[in-house]
């Protein structure tokens, strides 16, 4: 006879980083990440908004792990670049993080218009039916089996980088007090972030599936 498996919430990541930022963001829920799962197909990010990747991310994740799984996708957009690059950030440049954001200041040196916004959109699939029936939480979109949350900042975007915390675009994303994203501490940002905004949002739900 299999033993039951243990409730938990699977974050559909690899990155450890990531994996502990949502332990920060989700105190007390029991999250694992996919590594400890059997390897499943290549995941193609191919949907044209955060949305559809964060769907795509989740319901993979849950079709490997059998378990509950949340998904995000995120990026930056600047307004001189019509937005972009969007739900390319990640593979806006080959390389590093910083190759990335170099790209990005070099592709905007001689634009005046320096507003730029993080965007971060959190998908939850193989929730129980009762999680997605009757009302949601403020925010919460249900997209057929999944559950979304939806979190943005807007900033500046700066003309070199700033500070030592953080990831990604983080130190040349200007808040609106005049610290980059990478100048504040993870209590912090946890608290204005675009992922931390995301998550608020879906958490009424987690908590309410774990904890009753």
């Amino acid at each position: 006879m299999s033993r039951p498996q243990t409730p938990t919430l699977v974050i559909a990541t690899g990155n450890a980083h990531k994996l502990d930022e949502y332990r920060e963001l989700l105190p007390g829920l029991p999250l694992v990440g996919l590594d400890g799962f059997p390897p499943g197909p290549p995941v193609v990010e191919d949907a044209p908004d955060y949305i559809g990747n964060a769907l795509i991310k989740a319901r993979a994740g849950h079709a490997r792990s059998g378990r509950p799984t949340l998904a995000d996708d995120s990026g930056i957009g600047v307004a001189a670049l019509d937005w972009a690059p969007g739900v390319r950030s990640a593979r806006y440049a080959p390389g590093s993080d910083r190759d990335r954001l170099e790209a990005l200041l070099a592709a905007t040196a001689d634009a005046e218009d320096r507003r730029a916004r993080f965007t971060c959109a959190i998908a939850i699939a193989g929730l129980p039916e009762s999680a997605l029936d009757g009302p949601l939480p403020d925010g919460v979109q249900r997209h057929g089996d999944c559950l979304v949350g939806l979190g943005t900042v807007d900033g500046t975007l700066t003309r070199a980088p700033r500070g030592e915390s953080g990831f990604g675009y983080d130190p040349i994303f200007r808040l609106p007090d005049g610290r980059t994203a990478a100048e504040v501490g993870s209590a912090e940002k946890h608290a204005i972030s675009h992922r931390g905004r995301a998550t608020r949002i879906v958490a009424p739900v987690l908590r309410r599936i774990f904890f009753g």
